[in-house]
């Protein structure tokens, strides 16, 4: 009797409890991604702010558009990258943007320093292998 690899692996997933991350999709070969705006270092009066996404050598294109050299944004606020072999977090410090959009605003950042930076994202929401994520900024929101 033949049993492929394929098949013995899903019965160890299935019987064995060996837990296998899903595959990554391939990074753009050179793609960067960017903050446009704010620069590193501006001061926002009021908390409010449009953020203008930038990407070279690759495209955006919405979740779910599973095609290669594509991606869609993801705006880390005020933490550190995520753990590039699971799927980005969606909450206040992960802010996804699976519509394709290269601008948000931004509006209740309370006074003090605050962190920006972007990680694409693949169709499923998963970082690209590798990773593409831009430096990370500080912005300065004033006491009222």
């Amino acid at each position: 009797m033949l049993i492929r690899a394929g098949a013995i692996l899903a019965m160890l997933m299935l019987f064995g409890g060996i837990a296998v991350s899903e595959q990554r999709t391939p990074a753009p070969k050179d793609a960067q991604v960017y903050i446009i705006w704010p620069p590193d270092g501006a001061v926002i009066k009021g908390g409010k702010l449009w953020v203008r996404m930038g990407i070279r050598n690759a495209g955006v294109a919405p979740k779910g558009v599973d095609m290669a050299n594509v991606g869609h944004h993801h705006l880390l606020i005020n933490t550190d990258l995520p753990p590039f072999d699971q799927e980005i977090p969606s909450d206040r410090n992960h802010i996804h943007f699976g519509g394709g959009q290269t601008e948000a605003r931004l509006e209740d950042l309370p006074p003090g320093k605050h962190t920006l930076q972007l990680l694409m994202g693949d169709h499923n929401h998963m970082p690209h292998d590798p990773p593409i994520y831009s430096k990370k900024i500080t912005i300065i929101v004033p006491p009222y």
